[in-house]
């Protein structure tokens, strides 16, 4: 295997990884949408934003280490922010 087809390999398995961690993201937001719940559950707040916090560490990784672009990393993160404040956006409209 040469070092091009090894990066190509690091990079999509890098992607496949960051994707399965950001999709376990989007299921908890999911759940709370649907649910709506947990209205502003300290704890449930607490793990979404260390959840997302995780993720940006690993999408910075990602990028520094070549392994995939910046675009990508920033698309990962801005569909998860905006459905975070798509969520507590409904939150905040049921309280009212």
């Amino acid at each position: 295997m040469s070092t091009d087809e090894m990066m190509g390999a690091l990079s999509q398995k890098a992607l496949q990884l960051l994707r399965e961690d950001a999709h376990k993201i989007e299921t908890l937001i999911e759940v709370q949408m649907k649910t709506l719940t947990n209205r502003r559950c300290p704890l449930y707040e607490e793990v979404l934003d260390t959840q997302m916090y995780g993720l940006s560490r690993e999408v910075d990784f990602a990028v520094r280490a070549g392994l995939i672009d910046e675009a990508t990393g920033k698309e990962i993160l801005f569909k998860l922010e905006r459905n975070l404040a798509n969520l507590y956006e409904a939150l905040n409209q049921q309280s009212e």
